[in-house]
């Protein structure tokens, strides 16, 4: 899941790093292969059992896209840290490995990004809770526009009624660009607040694509999150 390197940290050191929190969050997309999702799941299960028997300390958050152009992908996500912690993997070599012998044979490694999370923006702490659904907003904005979009959002967000939380991408693919993440129970709830949950009209001029998924929570392919679900 994550390459950086530990160094030659000793182990206090080491562990003080991986637990600091901080803004940055990591989210990355994996297709799974025609025919292969239960070979997928199979080796992400063991992967995960990897990382625990590693003694790792990070939450990794597991989803599927339910709803949009990209069905059926698998989501995983990890929230909270510093840059200290970014650096402060678990045995990176062996992680690679497992990774490379247990999941990359059934998928295709789509997009890996960093992110920082913006409290001024959002309702809510950079972790969001793991509810059965989640709606995922992806907005790509005209180059420069990024400290006005940032503004109008900030305006709003008196207004934000339930967990809102707005991320703005650092590395790992085109800026400025930014996810909204938006946890809830039931699809009942999502649907219910969309009129109240648009982008402000201030900056529809300043974007130039967005997209709008909705992801369903996998618990068995999660690691160390506290779920708060409700049935499908």
């Amino acid at each position: 899941m994550r390459l950086w390197s530990l160094g030659v940290l000793g182990f206090p050191a080491v562990l003080a790093a991986q637990t600091g929190h901080g803004p940055y969050a990591r989210i990355a997309f994996l297709r799974p292969n025609d025919g292969q999702t239960v070979e997928f799941e199979a080796g992400y299960v063991r992967h995960l059992a990897w990382h625990k028997g590693a003694g790792e300390t990070w939450s990794w958050y597991g989803w599927n896209i339910t709803f949009g152009e990209r069905q059926r992908w698998f989501v995983y996500a990890s929230f909270g840290h510093s840059a200290g912690a970014l650096d402060s993997a678990v045995a990176p070599g062996d992680d690679e490995r497992d990774n490379v012998m247990n999941v990359a044979p059934h998928c295709q490694y789509t997009g890996s990004g960093l992110y920082e999370f913006l409290p001024r923006l959002s309702r809510g702490t950079g972790e969001p809770a793991a509810t059965t659904r989640l709606e995922l907003t992806t907005v790509d904005l005209a180059p420069g526009e990024d400290k006005t979009f940032e503004d109008a959002l900030a305006a709003v967000q008196p207004s934000l009624r339930g967990e809102t939380l707005w991320y703005r991408l650092v590395e790992g693919g085109p800026t400025p660009r930014y996810v909204r993440l938006r946890p809830r129970p039931t699809y009942a709830e999502l649907l219910g607040e969309q009129g109240d949950q648009g982008l402000p009209h201030a900056v529809n001029l300043l974007i130039a694509k967005t997209s709008i998924e909705i992801l369903s929570f996998r618990p068995t392919l999660s690691l160390g999150v506290a779920t708060k679900t409700s049935s499908p």
